[in-house]
């Protein structure tokens, strides 16, 4: 067994404690901590301004906070990102890719980035899986709001990352292609044992695919547990209506209709 697969059989495959960032005077993030452990799905819930976007950003190593620790598959982001980036991915529908090169030549640059091997089999495998063949050839500058957001989860998946940070994987699909990702996301969790956390406003989605959920408001975690749990603590029936009470201060056990 290799020194990364011992350590992270011990621990989360993500790890937050005491994240803290402040911009000036404000501050994003309040002292935030969580554990992520390997193989699951875990929400991360809040409204706008909430800290969700920060978190992210801080956990792919695009921000240094101003306090805190975060360590993924073992290795702290702030001494050994280097370590850890090459076995992660992320994706957003609101990272453009470059215009005007075309989709087969955006994911041919970002699977030399990474480092990967029969590159040209691997797009073909994901072009198919996620049905982007058709428009392979077209600048991505051309694409619809649909397709951006398929292309966006391509990118994230060509290097089969052991951690995938995932920002409204399924924002701008249609109800069926939408169900389809989300099935895709399943399987490929299953098939690989990857970690995946999720920010995402469609709660029918997070009940779906997460094992795990925290609710972020004005840059803390003011609540956290299974969607059950959220879902029996509110006595609600979706997590709409628990992320509702949450946004508008209704205490658990407290909710009016």
């Amino acid at each position: 067994m290799s020194t990364d697969s011992a350590v992270a059989s011990h621990e989360p495959a993500i790890h937050v404690r005491d994240l803290t960032k402040r911009f000036g005077s404000a501050t994003a993030l309040d002292g935030i901590g969580f554990d992520v452990p390997a193989g699951h799905t875990v929400a991360l819930l809040g409204g706008n301004g909430a800290g969700k976007t920060t978190t992210i950003s801080i956990l792919l190593g695009l921000l240094l906070p101003t306090a805190g620790t975060v360590r993924i598959l073992g290795h702290d982001m702030l001494t050994e990102r280097y370590r850890v980036l090459p076995r992660m991915n992320f994706s957003s529908p609101y990272v453009d890719l470059p215009h005007r090169l075309t989709v087969q030549e955006n994911l041919t640059v970002y699977g030399h980035l990474y480092g990967l091997t029969g590159l040209k089999q691997r797009i073909a495998e994901l072009a198919e899986a996620l049905e982007l063949t058709g428009f392979l050839h077209r600048p991505s500058g051309a694409l619809s709001a649909g397709q951006k957001t398929r292309v966006a989860l391509a990118k994230a998946l060509l290097n089969d990352p052991e951690v995938l940070l995932l920002d409204e994987p399924t924002a701008s699909l249609d109800p069926d292609t939408a169900d389809w990702i989300r099935t895709y996301l399943e399987r490929f969790r299953d098939r690989t044992g990857a970690t995946i956390l999720l920010a995402s406003h469609n709660m029918a989605e997070v009940e779906r695919l997460c094992h795990g959920v925290l609710m972020m408001k004005g840059g803390r975690i003011v609540d956290r547990g299974t969607p059950a749990d959220l879902l029996d603590r509110y006595g609600r029936a979706t997590m709409e209506d628990v992320f509702l009470d949450i946004a508008r201060d209704r205490q658990a056990g407290q909710a009016t209709g």
